[in-house]
C-alpha cells in the first residue's frame, strides 16, 4: 500500500490560499458592481462612503492575513491558475472558430496557448490596475 505524505503546513497554506483567493475575487466583483452603481447614480453619497470604507477595510484585512499566515505566494499561485482556466474558457467562447479549426487540424500548441493566455492576462491586469486594484 502506498503511503501518502502530506505536510500539514503545506495543506493549510494551500487551503487558506484558495479561500483568500476566492475572497479577493468576490471583493473585485463587489468593487466593480459598486462602480457600476455609482456611475448609474443609484447610490447615495453616504452609501458610496460606507462601501468605499468597507472595501478598504477588506483590502487591509486580506493583506494582513496574507502576511501573518505567509500565504502571499500561495494566493498568487491560486489566482494565476484560476486566471488561466478562465482565460481558456473565455477564449473558447469568444473565438470558437479558432478552436473548431484547430481541433480538426490538431490542438493549439502549448506555445500558442501560453501566448494567448499571457496576452489575455496582461490586458486584464491593465484593466484592474486602471480600476484601482
Amino acid at each position: 500500500m502506498t503511503k501518502l505524505d502530506i505536510d500539514a503546513n503545506d495543506l493549510k497554506s494551500g487551503v487558506l490560499g484558495l479561500v483568500v483567493a476566492l475572497v479577493e475575487i468576490i471583493k473585485e466583483a463587489l468593487r466593480l458592481e459598486a462602480m457600476k452603481r455609482m456611475d448609474g447614480g443609484s447610490l447615495k453619497e453616504e452609501e458610496v462612503e460606507r462601501l468605499g470604507e468597507a472595501l478598504m477595510d477588506l483590502d487591509a484585512a486580506i493583506e494582513k492575513l496574507k502576511v501573518e499566515q505567509g500565504i502571499r505566494e500561495s494566493v498568487k499561485a491560486v489566482r494565476d491558475g484560476l486566471d488561466s482556466v478562465v482565460d481558456d474558457f473565455l477564449d473558447t467562447m469568444v473565438n470558437p472558430e479558432r478552436w473548431n479549426r484547430t481541433s480538426s487540424v490538431g490542438a493549439l500548441t502549448m506555445e500558442q496557448s501560453n501566448k494567448n493566455r499571457e496576452q489575455s492576462q496582461a490586458g486584464r491586469r491593465g484593466r484592474l490596475e486602471r480600476s484601482g486594484n
